[in-house]
């Protein structure tokens, strides 16, 4: 029986192809011709590229109707819309300055867009004001304090409103636009110069139809769209209004750090200007991210306008504080903040612990993490209080030994010890430096082993490492928190030799020679020594506490007077390294782990039984041979404790 009909499962386009031939060979007309090399097979390979292409296509269509699955970013930013997530724009850096008149006159103002310069790393930017600041005389001087000044460039963009146009869209014309910046005004007609400035809806149960509201979405290319309401829910616009849009275009993350600004000839006349720099420049970042959106309009749905659970205080800092790479959060029943002792375990109810890593790394100021407890109130429950905590932190020093095989090796020792070193680098930056990214020991040691076919085995290692910035002449105690285990197996382990502590030197009491260190006596004291040679003098051996089943040294009140170099660098900072229970580290509530590449040691050794086919090697001196015995081919590690 003759087969008419053609198999429509498969996707791949030879496949598809082959399914036509196998179809056109069961007819009659074509039972005894030649495909190949033939007009018939250009035919079939539209037939089949046309096939493939819809199927592509079907594929994308079907991806693209679901959040999970969207790969373009019009199509999630449009699965977010649906579930009232408003995307977040790229940021323009922000600083803050106070600029002083020299002035007898009784007031003046800094309009909006007054334009400020600075220069980082050789190359100048512009900041500009994005508000409009007015200041009183105070004797012969008029300050502006605290002026926020953004980089980039201010924009105004005007529409004259025609509802008859069904295409009239009221746009930020570029995509580098802070939406943060936004001025929207409505302007009565050209003939009438009445302005009424709208704000930004957050919560439309709670408009009227004469509300001055605007709303904003993110559209196609990354630009951002302005509109209005329709006289039902908020005011709508009226044919002959203008609207005016006036906001920053910015260059996002080049700015950031900028801390040396000059001011324009002149601010209202007045050319003798005295700056003062209050904050420097942060918060420069680009648009959301794909990921983020993915992960944070569900969770924004579920919050409901109102921050209840961790993650509602998750998506609610994201919104807030556009600047935000990740963040932590708990509940005051999981642990609290101690001024004094810093993040600790010890309860404090009623309140709620938010820790935010930004885009530049740098920790929020101050008056950030003020403005963001205010911005965070209209939406908490009345009894909880949010407190911001910065993030912390924790090194890991990695030890990593490897075996290879010679006789599979394309390149030389020093390049699979680089590739090995990469591979560290991309985990460190991938899978790491962020909140509640664990560090697993045998998931490290398997990407390793992965590097190269060459790699028989490795042996990996760690160590953590805190820096500890002292006051400086200042007789106080401290607490370091690894908040993982520390290893002590048995009383008094490794107390002859230094302990699993070690540290950077430093210098107390004012003695400007004497340099010291800690280790502990495996017994849960620290200690405090000096070197003569190899020969460890010690000086306080009850200097602290090591609490090794918690993790955490308590060194007792000390005047430490200066801190040597780390790392052949000028410090701050001492830095104290552990050696923990378990080789998987956990970071716990405001805790960042990071790979300390500077530090990691990479060896790499010959596989002698491999890279022979015996377990012994032979070396010939002169006329008589040496053989030796190697036991083992696996690396061995010798720990630093």
């Amino acid at each position: 029986m003759i087969n008419q009909k053609v198999d429509v499962t498969e996707l791949d386009f030879d496949e598809i192809k082959d399914n036509l031939k196998v179809f056109l060979k069961n007819q009659n007309q074509f039972k005894d011709y030649d495909f190949e090399g033939s007009g018939m097979s250009v035919l079939l390979d539209t037939l089949a590229y046309n096939t493939h292409y819809l199927g592509f296509n079907a594929n994308m269509l079907a991806n693209e109707m679901f959040l999970d699955s969207a790969a373009l970013r019009s199509s999630i930013v449009s699965h977010a819309k649906t579930l009232g997530y408003e995307v977040s724009s790229c940021g323009a850096p922000m600083a803050k300055i106070s600029a002083s008149l020299a002035t007898t006159d009784a007031t003046k103002v800094m309009p909006a867009g007054t334009k400020f310069t600075t220069t980082v790393d050789g190359t100048s930017f512009q900041f500009v004001t994005a508000n409009s600041y007015s200041a009183a005389n105070a004797g012969n001087s008029i300050t502006f304090d605290e002026v926020e000044i953004y980089e980039g460039s201010y924009v105004t963009t005007r529409y004259t409103v025609d509802n008859s146009d069904p295409d009239q869209r009221f746009l930020l014309t570029d995509n580098r636009a802070d939406t943060s910046t936004i001025t929207v005004q409505v302007q009565n007609s050209s003939s009438d110069t009445i302005l009424v400035t709208y704000t930004k809806a957050t919560d439309i149960s709670q408009l009227t139809k004469n509300a001055t509201v605007y709303f904003l979405q993110e559209i196609e290319q990354g630009k951002f769209e302005i509109y209005f309401g329709d006289g039902v829910v908020s005011k709508k616009v009226q044919d002959g209004n203008i609207v005016i849009l006036k906001y920053v275009v910015t260059n996002k993350t080049a700015a950031n750090g900028a801390n040396l600004f000059t001011a324009p000839a002149a601010i209202d006349g007045v050319t003798g200007i005295t700056l003062t720099l209050v904050a420097a420049a942060s918060g420069g970042s680009e648009p959301e991210t794909l990921d983020s959106i993915k992960l944070s309009a569900p969770l924004d749905y579920a919050a409901q306008g109102r921050c209840v659970t961790r993650s509602d205080y998750q998506v609610f800092a994201k919104k807030l504080f556009a600047n935000t790479q990740s963040v932590s959060v708990w509940g005051g029943e999981d642990g609290s903040y101690d001024t004094s002792l810093g993040v600790v375990s010890t309860p404090q109810f009623g309140k709620v612990f938010i820790s935010i890593k930004t885009n530049t790394g740098q920790n929020l100021t101050a008056a950030q993490k003020t403005a963001l407890v205010s911005s965070f109130s209209p939406f908490t429950v009345a009894s909880i209080t949010p407190v911001i905590v910065d993030p912390e932190t924790l090194s890991l020093i990695l030890n990593c030994t490897f075996m290879y095989d010679s006789t599979t090796l394309a390149g030389t020792k020093p390049d699979l010890e680089a590739a090995v070193l990469a591979r560290l680098t991309t985990f460190n930056d991938d899978e790491l430096k962020s909140f509640n990214k664990p560090y697993r020991s045998s998931y490290v040691q398997g990407l390793l082993d992965d590097v190269n076919p060459s790699i028989l085995n490795n042996t990996t290692s760690v160590v953590l490492a805190k820096k500890l910035k002292p006051k400086i002449g200042t007789i106080i105690s401290y607490t370091v928190q690894y908040s993982n285990p520390l290893s002590n197996p048995h009383d008094g382990h490794l107390g002859a030799t230094g302990g699993i502590v070690a540290s950077t030197g430093f210098k107390v009491n004012g003695n400007s020679t004497q340099v010291v260190y800690f280790d502990d006596d495996g017994q849960g004291n620290l200690r405090i020594y000096y070197l003569t040679g190899a020969i460890r003098t010690y000086t306080n051996s009850t200097a602290g506490i090591i609490t090794y089943s918690e993790g955490k040294l308590s060194i007792n009140s000390i005047n430490i007077t200066a801190v040597e170099n780390v790392d052949n660098v000028v410090s701050e900072s001492i830095r104290i390294t552990v050696k923990p229970a378990s080789q998987d580290i956990v970071p716990v509530r405001n805790q960042v782990l990071e790979i300390d590449l500077v530090n990691t040691v990479i060896l790499g050794s010959i596989d002698s039984a491999a890279s022979t086919g015996l377990g012994y090697t032979t070396n010939t001196t002169g006329t008589g041979a040496t053989t030796t015995i190697n036991t083992t081919s696996s690396a061995t590690t010798t720990s630093a404790y």
